[in-house]
């Protein structure tokens, strides 16, 4: 019997070693095609990238996966102890395997063989070792590999890294990736700011963000989140009293919206992502964890938007009323097709609403339902009243392509007529009739020093249209092109009193002619630049363009930046070129920065994901800026080392003449507002677009409205009637409590006193007398000059003229002063 047992004995050590040779043999060839774990050293996981606004307010973020990743010293431990508890709760003692958690779920898997999932034991060492390094596959060899790799990690990286890597990695749903993000996503908060009872649910989540999505499986949600916080309980990290107070909350999710964040900076938002997308790619963009700060100015963007937009609704109001928005049907719950029709989320000021009744006296309208955070239309209906009053400017309507005069809104909208409707101030109910304008703008406001664009408009909403009218728009500037015509003149021996010929003209080139005109069709006979663009007279600018020449004209028209290449005909120096209105202002802010060359930015600082600076658009030096001590040296200064594009001079005298614009010219209507400013209008052929821009000395604003398919806006529409105000209304808000700043004269100017018409020194006592600003060695005329008195634009004597300055005009053949 003792031999036999023996026998037995040897026989089974022999196949138990056997055994054990081909388990090792087949966990060492396993062994062998494990990935490299060292890896998890160099790692970077695809982090969102944040845009910021000049104040760090949060712009938008870009992800393909929302994550914001966060060092392990940086998360609460009550956060830690919510996953400790959820996923590993030996886990700061077991060597990568809980083999008391092993043997668990396996008597668990025994126990429900055949009725459910097998349960796993996986710490989190183990998962991280899965969702870094090997595929999700449900088999032995995964699992082998996994517990192979899970000693290996232990053993390379610290606790608090591989809790770290857990963290930061996981999926909780909802396109949220990491537990900052997810804190993000699902509750708008910082990891920081996390309950018991949310860290509990966020713990929850990684076991199966579907299963208990708080919407869909809420009652799920919240048992698995409260078995969260009775093992945080069991485990002594929080304590029975916490535990029952978590428990008693609600679920409290909050998804946090998608795209940008900063009220009207979707245009601004949208031209700053598709610069980084230019200079990085898009892997850079959503995946990069860029940092983005911005130039923009919120409270100064506000200030834009509103203006433009209660610009291009009092124009469009104007025309008549084209309509509803759409037509649904009213009897029984109307929430339901409402809540389905698409309104504007970025003008949150109007709400869609539903005819329900129309009279005489108006319209009883219901109001499209808000939807809950789960996405679901709520319950509760509210009506209101649109009365005659409030509708009245859509008594005019249109129908059919005819202009139509209703005697009651009963005839302009009925029953299930889909329309925009925006609340009274002064009433609970009552509310004002709407309609998205046809015509459309763009606007850029910019620091004339830097370039940087502080505010920017692309249209009247987003939503409606994402097309960015301030950067992609062509259009026709028009007569604000003029100031850059007279900028040559001014730097090529012309001065602001230098007379010109305002008188008919007509140009031959070839078989072609063409007979410009003046805005108002007339003339005003020999004037002085300063006239000239005061009065924005096109006659005096031909002459003046085909006196210097056009290629002349093209070059200060490139070097300012308004186009890459100018065709040099005549028709093109009364702005007939295509170019936009971020060229415009850029060129504007040459002449406003006594002739530097401005290089428009919409970034200020780009960061990578660990903080190190990789673009700044400040390109001045500060070669002192540094010092480590003080030894009695100047105080740094920064040095600019822009292009000098235009005479500081020059720059000076052709904003003077544009402050004459402002004072007594097309621009008068922004006078009003009593601060130091230039500028200039801008009406294109057939009234197709208007233009104003115009600056103070430290903050410039040029803007254009029109259609986007061109046509007339209207006989009589002119920059100064139409884009002026609006540039006067935002400035009225964007320069409360400013100091009046008067432009700077730069030093050697001499200012003399002019006679206005004629140009020449004024007598003393002349009442027709204005400062003028005069480069050394030039100064006005000594005789009576005009330029271009003949009928091609040329210098020879003409008709409308005293005899003495016939005389001097055939005498001297036409001088430049």
């Amino acid at each position: 019997m003792i031999r036999l047992i023996g026998y037995f004995f040897g026989i089974g050590t022999m196949l138990a070693l056997l055994a054990a040779a081909v388990v090792a043999i087949y966990v060492g060839s396993l062994a062998k095609e494990l990935p490299d774990y060292e890896v998890l050293a160099k790692y970077e996981p695809p982090v969102t990238t944040r845009i910021h606004a000049s104040d760090g307010a949060l712009m938008a973020e870009y992800a393909r996966e929302r994550r914001l990743y966060l060092p392990i010293q940086a998360v609460p431990d009550r956060v830690k102890a919510a996953f400790l508890s959820a996923e590993d709760k030996n886990f700061y003692s077991h060597p990568g395997i809980d083999i008391t958690g092993l043997g668990r779920a396996i008597i668990v898997n025994v126990q429900n063989w055949g009725s459910r999932r097998p349960v796993g034991a996986s710490t989190i060492t183990q998962q991280v070792a899965k969702n870094f390094l090997l595929t999700a596959d449900q088999t032995i060899d995964r699992k082998i590999k996994e517990a192979i790799l899970a000693f290996r990690i232990e053993q390379a990286y610290s606790k608090d890294r591989i809790l770290e890597l857990y963290l930061n990695e996981i999926f909780f749903g909802l396109n949220a990736y990491g537990v900052a993000g997810a804190a993000l996503t699902y509750f708008d908060k910082s990891v920081n700011e996390l309950t018991v009872a949310e860290a509990a649910y966020l713990a929850a989540l990684p076991r199966g963000p579907s299963n208990y999505h708080p919407f869909r499986h809420t009652e799920r949600a919240i048992e698995r989140r409260n078995w969260v916080i009775d093992q945080m309980v069991d485990n002594g990290y929080v304590t029975r009293e916490e535990g029952a107070k978590a428990k008693a909350e609600p679920l409290g999710v909050k998804p946090r919206r998608n795209g940008t964040y900063l009220f009207a900076g979707e245009y601004f938002t949208e031209e700053v992502r598709r610069q980084i997308i230019a200079r990085y790619g898009e892997n850079a963009l959503y995946e990069g964890g860029l940092s983005v700060r911005t130039t923009l100015d919120p409270k100064l963007q506000l200030f834009a938007r509103k203006a433009m937009q209660n610009g291009l609704i009092k124009f469009d109001t104007l025309r008549g009323y084209r309509g509803p928005v759409t037509h649904i049907e009213v009897a029984g719950d109307w929430g339901v097709p409402l809540g389905a029709v698409k309104g504007l989320s970025d003008v949150p000021e109007w709400s869609l609403a539903v005819v329900l009744d129309s009279s005489s006296d108006g319209l009883s309208i219901g109001l499209q339902p808000d939807r809950e955070a789960s996405g679901d239309l709520v319950k509760e209906r509210i009506e209101g009243t649109v009365s005659r009053e409030d509708m009245s400017w859509a008594m005019r309507y249109k129908q059919d392509d005819k202009t139509l005069k209703a005697k009651s809104p009963a005839e302009v909208l009925k029953p299930g007529d889909v329309v925009f409707v925006q609340k009274k101030s002064d009433s609970g109910s009552s509310y004002l009739l709407r309609q998205v304008p046809q015509v459309e703008g763009g606007l850029v406001a910019m620091d004339p020093h830097t370039g940087r664009v502080l505010a920017m408009v692309g249209g009247f909403s987003y939503a409606a249209s994402e097309f960015n009218r301030a950067t992609q728009a062509m259009r026709q500037p028009g007569s604000s092109f003029k100031p850059i015509v007279y900028a040559a003149a001014l730097d090529n021996g012309y001065t602001p009193a230098s007379v010109i010929m305002d008188g008919p003209i007509t140009i031959q080139s070839g078989n072609t002619t063409w007979t410009p005109k003046n805005y108002d069709g007339n003339s005003a006979g020999p004037s002085t630049l300063r006239n000239g663009i005061e009065r924005s007279r096109n006659l005096m600018t031909v002459r003046l363009a085909n006196d210097m020449g056009m290629k002349l004209v093209a070059e200060y028209a490139e070097r300012f930046g308004v186009y890459d290449k100018l065709a040099p005909y005549l028709p093109m120096a009364l702005g007939s070129g295509e170019t936009t209105v971020m060229r415009m202002v850029s060129a504007y802010a040459i002449m406003a920065n006594g002739g530097k060359s401005i290089k428009p930015s919409v970034i200020d600082r780009i960061q990578d994901r660990y903080g190190k600076t990789v673009f700044r658009q400040d390109e001045r030096t500060c070669e002192n800026c540094n010092a480590t001590e003080w030894k009695n040296q100047a105080e740094p200064e920064l040095t600019d080392n822009s292009e000098q594009v235009l005479d500081p001079m020059t720059a000076y005298q052709i904003t003077s003449m544009m402050e004459g614009v402002i004072k007594r010219g097309t621009g008068a209507t922004v006078a009003e507002l009593g601060y130091p400013m230039a500028g200039k209008t801008g009406t294109t052929n057939d009234e197709k677009d208007a233009w104003f821009i115009g600056f103070t000395p430290n903050l410039l604003v040029g803007l254009y409205l029109g259609y986007d398919q061109p046509k007339p806006l209207g006989k009589g529409i002119t920059g100064g009637g139409l884009a002026a105000p609006i540039f006067k209304d935002m400035m009225r808000d964007a320069l409360v409590g400013q100091p009046k700043i008067a432009f700077k004269v730069p030093e050697g100017m001499t200012l003399v006193a002019i006679n206005r018409k004629t140009g020449m020194r004024a007598n003393e006592g002349d009442p027709n007398t204005i400062m003028e600003a005069f480069k050394p060695g030039t100064g006005p005329a000594d005789s009576y000059w005009v330029i271009g008195m003949g009928s091609d634009g040329s210098n020879g004597p003409g008709s409308g003229i005293s005899p003495q300055a016939s005389q001097a005009i055939q005498s001297g053949g036409g001088g430049l002063y």
